[in-house]
């Protein structure tokens, strides 16, 4: 069987993408890790994330929906997604509140492009989940609260 690039990218997942693009020289080694915010991912609560990540405080949105099922038979892969319907979305991140570091994930959004995302997070037990998104330089939130199943039994 003859491997081809596509197959090859295609078969070994992004950390063949990312060496690929390092190789290439495409990208340095330096900006992968340049947008690390350690202190952010190593925060307890919705405040102390806004601060870490440089802002003061964040307001409630109607403009931010949270897409994900109410109960989660298995809280190691629970999918949850973010749209910001809020003008100039820069970031979106996605806390669990009850997690011990409550930021989970972390997302850009580069200018002109829709604001929307989509991951699986975990979840040790039943919590709050807050989409927080950057919009014009301010912080917004929304909550949704996601319960997690023992054992997938659904009770």
């Amino acid at each position: 069987m003859k491997v081809t690039r596509r197959s090859f990218l295609k078969g070994s997942g992004g950390t063949a993408v990312m060496a690929l693009a390092v190789s290439a020289g495409m990208l340095k080694l330096q900006d992968a890790d340049a947008a690390w915010n350690e202190a952010a991912f190593k925060t307890r609560s919705l405040a102390d994330t806004v601060k870490a990540l440089g802002g003061q405080t964040a307001k409630e949105s109607k403009d931010i929906e949270i897409t994900s099922p109410d109960i989660a038979e298995n809280g190691a892969v629970v999918p949850v997604s973010v749209t910001s319907k809020l003008p100039n979305t820069e970031m979106i991140a996605i806390l669990v509140e009850k997690n011990p570091n409550s930021l989970t994930a972390s997302f850009t959004i580069p200018a002109g492009t829709e604001p929307w995302v989509q991951t699986r997070v975990k979840m040790g037990q039943t919590s709050n989940v807050h989409a927080l998104v950057k919009a014009g330089g301010q912080y917004f939130y929304t909550v949704k609260e996601i319960k997690v199943t023992l054992g997938g039994c659904g009770g």
